[in-house]
C-alpha cells in the first residue's frame, strides 16, 4: 500500500507563504493537528483583540498573528534544511519514492532568510519604538 508522497520543497514553500495560517501543518499532519489550528486561529484572535480593546496599538493587537508568521518562517527553515533521508523517514515511510531536493529549495531558503530577517528586525524595532518612546516614530 502506498501513501501520498509529501514533497519537501512544496512543504517549505507552503510554510513560507502560508505559515501564519498553519496550512503546512495540515498538509504534513492532517486536519486534526492542534498546532495547525493554533496557527489558523491566530488571525481571528488578533481581530478580536483589535476590536475588543479599541485603545490598544495595532502592533500589540496583531501580535498573535505576527508571532504565527515568524514561527512559520522558522518552521520553513527547519523543513527546508532537513536532510532528504530524514524527511522521508518522518513523512514518506510508505510512499516508496525518494526525495531529491534541487535548486528551487535553496532559492526558497535564501528568500525565507532574507524576508524573515527583515520582518523580525522590523518587529523588534517597532516594539522598542512603542515601549520606549510611546510610538513617537509612527
Amino acid at each position: 500500500m502506498s501513501s501520498k508522497h509529501k514533497n519537501k520543497t512544496y512543504a517549505t514553500l507552503l510554510t513560507a507563504v502560508f505559515g501564519g495560517f498553519g496550512t503546512y501543518r495540515f498538509y504534513l499532519y492532517g486536519r486534526k493537528n492542534i498546532g495547525g489550528w493554533a496557527h489558523f486561529l491566530s488571525l481571528p484572535i488578533s481581530f478580536f483583540i483589535h476590536f475588543y480593546f479599541k485603545n490598544s496599538q495595532l502592533f500589540f493587537a496583531s501580535s498573535p498573528f505576527l508571532l504565527s508568521i515568524l514561527i512559520g518562517f522558522l518552521e520553513a527553515l527547519i523543513i527546508g534544511l532537513t536532510p532528504d533521508n530524514t524527511w522521508d523517514e518522518a513523512h514518506n515511510t510508505e510512499s516508496g519514492i525518494q526525495s531529491q531536493s534541487q535548486w528551487p529549495l535553496a532559492l526558497i531558503l535564501i528568500l525565507i532568510v532574507a524576508i524573515g530577517a527583515v520582518l523580525l528586525i522590523a518587529s523588534i524595532a517597532r516594539l522598542f519604538d512603542l515601549l520606549f518612546t510611546g510610538g513617537a516614530y509612527g
